[in-house]
């Protein structure tokens, strides 16, 4: 058997072990405040990194794409008025393609 495959192995099985250790956690841990909030702003903090390295990062390198700046612009701004979920998704994604033709 190959590296990359014991490597698959390893990882499924400590996939597997966060998400039993998460079930097996006593209830009183998870009601503890510090954990509850931990719990809520995790999710906020992995998406915002996904965002930024998607935005800023182009393989080993910084690299600033203004279209997709701009339709990151857009969504946020779409944010800020309350819109629903697929208008800021469909407001990004038409700034990006929009910018992106203009400029060729």
């Amino acid at each position: 058997m190959s590296a990359a495959w014991w490597a698959v192995i390893v990882t499924c099985a400590g996939c597997y072990a966060l998400k039993l250790a998460g079930i097996s956690a006593p209830r009183r841990l998870l009601d503890h405040p510090r954990v509850q909030r931990f719990a809520a702003l995790v999710p906020v903090a992995l998406l915002a990194a996904l965002i930024a390295v998607q935005m800023f990062a182009h393989g080993q390198s910084l690299h600033l794409d203004w279209p997709r700046t701009a339709g990151l612009g857009a969504a946020v701004v779409a944010l800020l008025l309350r819109a629903p979920f697929l208008v800021v998704l469909a407001s990004a994604a038409v700034v990006t393609a929009a910018l992106r033709w203009l400029v060729g």
